[in-house]
């Protein structure tokens, strides 16, 4: 560089635009890779009876980002109104009223393909036209007063979100159906303990203070809560324990279950966990790319509803959404911290904590399966409480409902408000293939009680 001179500072604007672009293309990546496994004779199975065929979601996640970004924030002219409306919206699950559509229903894989490059090559050229401002919005202001850096970060946590439920879909598809992608190895692990930690009454802080960063609307408005004194699991319940529930007999006992999951139960002969299959007497576990032998120290994966009459056998309860935020948040002195081993925020790579390297947790997509509830010592809680974030989503005893300030996306109103329905519970935690950046504090997941498919464990608490 010539005497005298020196290179250009990027403006807070350019930076801002760098991020989100650098974002979109990781979050692109990652469900790219998950359609990798998927043959491609394969690309129109329903691998779950209540879902969309597979072809659903490889155009569905150009289209939400297209039906979002397109006109409210780059003022795009609609080049493909059918495929922006076919793929659309997902399906809920919801007991009985199965889709019926057939596979000749659907367009072609290469005509979908060529709708998603056109969507991209569109949003990509928009965003490096798009003026922004220094105060992080694009100029001119949108009606409406829509923060466009907001919707961006709506689209690249939808399709991280997505890399996700894509995931749980290929866990149930054949495994002749899916190309092979080697897991990462398994760390080293301790036998785990059956111990609870006694957590001292305290606060738990709920949701997030506006103007602090991103969420989504139900993560709103922060508040605070008083937690008596309980007793947790140290670890989350695994499947050699659950083994025992079954072995005595849960599944079959009517007093452990309530009506709703008893007739669910019956009606769908449910008698073991969904990731486990019975080979010749022998308990295997359904992973993404093998049968294995059912690892005992592995995090059990269940319902709501086989989770709640486990805890009954265990004359326990499932913890409320405050008591998993004081378990894994709080602190003796009464503080918090942002993570369950502190404030350093989880790296992108590799769970790995950021300030000591160490491995704190199963997520970031690090793993197809999940790994020993023993395996990451590091990300422990203040208090002692092992692997509350990654290596399986826990749930929770707390209906899925608004907090105090609670405001609709005028963009999305449907995503939170449609589920305060009664009808689904709050998950908190993370799993194997849950993004670094919805590892936060304030994030809320939700699932009906009887959907068996997701990666979600649990814990057990006594007052």
């Amino acid at each position: 560089m010539p005497s005298g001179t020196s290179a250009r500072r990027s403006t807070p604007a350019e930076e801002l635009r760098a991020t989100l672009r650098a974002r979109l293309a990781e979050a692109r990546a990652r469900t790219d890779e998950i359609f990798q496994i998927v043959r491609p004779e394969a690309i129109y199975d329903r691998p779950i009876p209540e879902r969309h065929r597979l072809i659903f979601y490889l155009g569905h996640l150009e289209a939400f980002d297209w039906n979002l970004l397109r006109e409210r924030v780059f003022g795009l002219p609609a080049s493909h109104p059918a495929f922006d409306k076919l793929f659309a919206f997902g399906i809920d699950p919801v007991d009985g009223g199965l889709p019926s559509d057939q596979p000749a229903d659907w367009p072609r894989r290469k005509e979908i393909e060529n709708y998603n490059r056109r969507v991209r090559e569109a949003l990509d050229a928009a965003i490096e036209r798009a003026e922004f401002a220094e105060n992080g919005g694009v100029k001119p202001a949108l009606q409406g007063g829509i923060d466009p850096p907001l919707l961006l970060e709506v689209a690249i946590e939808h399709r991280l979100m997505h890399a996700e439920t894509l995931a749980y879909l290929l866990h149930q598809l054949p495994l002749d159906r899916k190309l092979a992608r080697p897991d990462s190895p398994e760390p080293a692990a301790a036998p785990p303990s059956l111990r609870r930690v006694e957590i001292p009454a305290g606060a738990a802080t709920l949701g997030r203070r506006r103007g602090n960063g991103f969420g989504w609307d139900n993560e709103f408005e922060e508040h605070t809560v008083e937690a008596p004194a309980f007793a947790i699991d140290a670890y989350k319940v695994t499947n050699g324990q659950f083994l025992e529930f079954l072995r005595a007999g849960g599944y079959d006992d009517r007093s452990l279950w309530a009506e709703s999951d008893w007739e669910w139960k019956t009606r769908e002969g449910v008698h073991h966990p969904k990731f486990w299959i019975e080979r010749e007497g022998r308990w295997m576990w359904r992973g993404m790319l093998a049968e294995i032998p059912l690892p005992l120290d592995w995090p059990v994966y269940v319902s709501h509803a086989e989770a709640s009459a486990y805890a009954r056998w265990k004359r326990a309860a499932l913890p409320s959404e405050p008591q998993f935020h004081r378990a894994a948040y709080g602190r003796a002195n009464g503080s918090e911290s942002e993570y369950p081993w502190g404030n350093a925020a989880p790296a992108a790579q590799h769970g790995k904590d950021a300030a000591t390297n160490s491995a704190s947790a199963n997520f970031d997509f690090a793993r197809w399966d999940p790994v020993s509830v023993c395996a990451h010592p590091a990300g422990a809680s203040t208090f002692g409480v092992a692997g509350m974030v990654g290596n399986g989503w826990e749930w929770t005893s707390t209906v899925f409902g608004s907090f105090p300030g609670f405001e609709r996306f005028s963009f999305y109103p449907g995503y939170s408000a449609d589920f305060f329905d009664g009808q689904h519970y709050v998950m908190k935690g993370g799993s194997p293939r849950t993004a670094a950046c919805m590892l936060r504090r304030s994030f809320r997941n939700w699932f009906q009680p009887h959907y068996p498919y997701v990666y979600a464990t649990f814990r057990t608490v006594e007052d």
